[in-house]
């Protein structure tokens, strides 16, 4: 079992595939109205270096349902790299925290984090990859799944640019055996490095990796057709250029779907430029599944959390427990204490 979650490819497919009961057996547990408190009196440090909904909200409640508590820490809050090095933040939360979730702009960030925690790390977003939300869509498709077919037999198209939920989709979708596909222009295009750790799995699992210009044909035969914004945080200067490459054959509109098979689902990972990447006629359609999805972001942290840090922490047993308890209590009231 892997210490961290930086990369999808951080857990093997057996892994990968137990997280996903344990997913859902959080999720129905929380839907009866009774999540276990298996993180009970567990700390969760958040490092957010970029704002966030899904992450931090689902991160935050996901501690809470489990029985522990999250603490938001942002920029000008912590000395994140300056005024004390990245190695002393994460030895000193370390020492006060169960688990670390970090949401950073540059992977190096994370990697630093991860090198010098003592306690998991949890990687909430990347300029690199973004493993929780490819965790919670493989879990989503599975939800989803068209008869007849199991997770494996999934073909998944991509259609946009090569962003960090790209890489992750591609990266966890090799991993089940699927069949992925990107549909971008030429400029736009998954480079050959993830290109290479998809056909990897591919050999190890089955499934195939294609990228092409040509979206009309790779949404023939797709089970899933995932989009995502056109720009990241920090490309607003290349907008226009991006607009120009994208629109309108790359939008996913009624036309661009219309060519799928019936029972295609929607996924968007959120937030979402409406009238962009995807029309509101497809977002809001009763084939769309962005808000099952997005919903589930909270069931796959519980996984998560429950995953990697359930089985660190400590419990003293009720004897021994009880012993802690009076101690402090008879140094009390030796010292005034009447209760």
């Amino acid at each position: 079992m892997p210490k961290n979650f930086i990369h999808v490819y951080d857990f093997s497919q057996e892994e990968i595939l137990d997280v996903l009961e344990l997913i859902r057996l959080l999720k129905v547990a929380d839907k009866g109205g009774r999540t276990p408190r298996l993180l009970d009196g567990a700390s969760l440090g958040m490092i957010f270096e970029e704002p966030s909904t899904r992450t931090r909200v689902s991160f935050e409640v996901a501690a809470t349902k489990l029985g522990g508590h999250a603490l938001y820490l942002k920029p000008g809050e912590i000395h994140l790299g300056e005024r004390e090095s990245l190695a002393d933040t994460a030895r000193v939360l370390s020492r006060m925290c169960d688990v670390i979730v970090a949401r950073c702009w540059k992977h190096e960030t994370i990697l630093g984090l991860a090198k010098h925690s003592t306690v998991p790390v949890i990687n909430g977003l990347t300029d690199y990859n973004h493993p929780t939300q490819a965790l919670c869509d493989l879990f989503t498709m599975r939800e989803h799944l068209p008869a007849g077919k199991t997770i494996h037999d999934l073909k998944v198209t991509f259609i946009g640019d090569a962003t960090n939920v790209c890489s992750s989709t591609l990266f966890a979708t090799t991993l089940m055996g699927m069949d992925f596909t990107q549909a971008a222009p030429k400029a736009y295009q998954a480079p050959k490095a993830w290109v290479e750790i998809g056909r990897a799995n591919v050999a190890r699992y089955g499934g195939s990796v294609t990228i092409t210009e040509n979206v009309e044909e790779a949404v023939q035969e797709a089970d899933i057709i995932y989009t995502d914004l056109w720009w990241w945080c920090g490309q607003e200067a290349e907008i226009p250029d991006r607009r120009k490459a994208f629109m309108p054959r790359y939008q996913v509109n009624g036309q661009l779907f219309s060519r799928a098979p019936a029972h295609c689902k929607l996924m968007h990972c959120l937030p979402a430029s409406r009238g962009v990447e995807a029309t509101d006629e497809i977002l809001d359609s009763p084939r769309s599944i962005i808000f099952d999805q997005a919903e589930n972001r909270l069931h796959a942290e519980k996984g998560i959390l429950a995953w990697l840090v359930a089985p660190t922490l400590k419990r003293a047993d009720g004897a021994l427990g009880q012993y802690y308890a009076d101690q402090t209590r008879a140094f009390l009231r030796s010292r005034g204490w009447d209760n």
